[in-house]
């Protein structure tokens, strides 16, 4: 009976403001990774790229990403959430139509970093409105389900990207990329509007804390290097499977993916909520280091399978805990530039990754580059356990109390 009534006390989690954002990021996130799985090859292709220029082609979405991250959160913050969605997302739009004309590697250079201006602004401010709509008590549950659509897209955007520009052709996948951002700024003005007005912090002046938040940086540094190891995944993944003809495996690692991450999900959000951060991040950093060790042995298609199935519940469950737990360090008006310098810091790693790791692959192979960010892996698990894992903001009460400050 005292159950009926804690779960009937629960306060409600999917509201339309929720939903409508989780389609809005679904869309954005899918965009993303029917594009970056392929631009490498698409700059070799198209423009006899090479190879480290091709990862730069590829990369330099996160270059335009990282640099608009410095400002997005004291953006959100100080305009508004739904008014910085609405400008970006048809930026979004504008530059999904210049892939169409983009003619020179060059151009595709500067399309890409555009895209990625507008993509971090836009993501930074959907997660605001979302994190807004969350209950506090659920706080890592609803983030969980948010980043859902990222999952969805995961497993969805590389294998489609692949399939369309090899059978339908790189056009074909531009103008559905431009159809699928056209389709989330409809979807933006359908966002009920806010009950507050963030006319009043509008004034504030630019200040270094906004670009990088001091109680999210020791989190946002872990993720660094948490971004830096999943970039070597989804920036090389296709190529190594080619080298080492394991190209089956590779099409079904990403739905495995995404198949683990949502039953993952399902339950570890509500863990952290009420267990605290420290057990799901342990979960997420033993099975990423399984996922990166069996890319770096694999020899079979099944190996890459399974550490899909491993990457779904590392990575999968270490970036929304993360989000969580940098939402909880900031105060409410503050939540924008939490949200960012999380974004930015991980964003740094996957900027970093392609350039870094595609030089470690020339020479030494792919085989020992997954090797190595297992073991970098492992390292940034180390590194949590002293800049939060000891902190009193680990554990559960702490966790209860932010709560109830929160909804206060």
């Amino acid at each position: 009976m005292a159950s009926k009534q804690s779960s009937a006390a629960k306060p409600r989690l999917f509201t339309p403001t929720f939903l409508v954002a989780w389609l809005i990021n679904f869309s954005m996130f899918l965009v993303f990774y029917l594009l970056v799985t392929i631009m490498a090859l698409y700059a070799v292709k198209e423009f006899s790229a090479s190879n480290a220029a091709a990862g730069f082609a590829s990369s330099s979405f996160v270059v335009g990403a990282t640099f608009a991250r410095m400002f997005s959160g004291w953006l959100v913050d100080s305009m508004g959430g739904r008014k910085i969605l609405f400008t970006t997302l048809a930026v979004i739009a504008v530059t999904c139509a210049g892939y169409l004309v983009a003619g020179t590697l060059v151009a595709v250079i500067i399309v890409r970093a555009l895209h990625g201006i507008a993509y971090a602004l836009a993501s930074t401010a959907v997660m605001a409105i979302a994190q807004g709509a969350i209950p506090s008590s659920r706080r890592a549950e609803g983030t969980g389900y948010f980043t859902m659509g990222n999952t969805l897209a995961t497993a969805i955007g590389p294998a489609l990207g692949l399939a369309m520009s090899s059978s339908l052709g790189y056009t074909s996948l531009f103008v559905f990329s431009l159809a699928l951002a056209v389709v989330s700024l409809g979807l933006a003005f359908t966002l009920p509007k806010p009950d507050t007005n963030p006319a009043s912090n509008a004034s504030k002046k630019f200040q270094l804390s906004d670009i990088v938040h001091p109680t999210v940086l020791p989190i946002g540094s872990f993720m660094l290097l948490i971004g830096l190891a999943y970039a070597g995944v989804i920036t090389f993944l296709n190529q190594y499977s080619v080298q080492e003809n394991l190209t089956t495996g590779a099409g079904f690692f990403f739905l495995a993916s995404a198949f683990s991450m949502i039953s993952a999900r399902t339950f570890l959000g509500r863990l952290q909520d009420h267990r605290g951060d420290n057990p799901v991040i342990a979960i997420g950093v033993v099975c990423y280091v399984i996922c990166l060790a069996l890319l770096g042995i694999a020899t079979s298609d099944w190996m890459v399978v399974v550490a899909g199935i491993f990457s779904g519940l590392g990575y999968g469950t270490i970036a929304p805990a993360c989000q969580a737990i940098a939402v909880r360090c900031v105060p409410a008006h503050k939540m924008g530039t939490g949200i960012s310098t999380l974004f930015l810091l991980s964003d740094v790693g996957l900027g970093l990754g392609p350039i870094l790791l595609g030089y470690i692959a020339s020479n030494s192979g792919f085989a020992m580059m997954y090797l190595g960010l297992s073991a970098l892996t492992l390292i940034a698990g180390i590194y949590y356990i002293f800049i939060h894992g000891r902190k009193p903001q680990s554990k559960p009460h702490h966790v209860q109390i932010a709560t109830v400050e929160k909804i206060d």
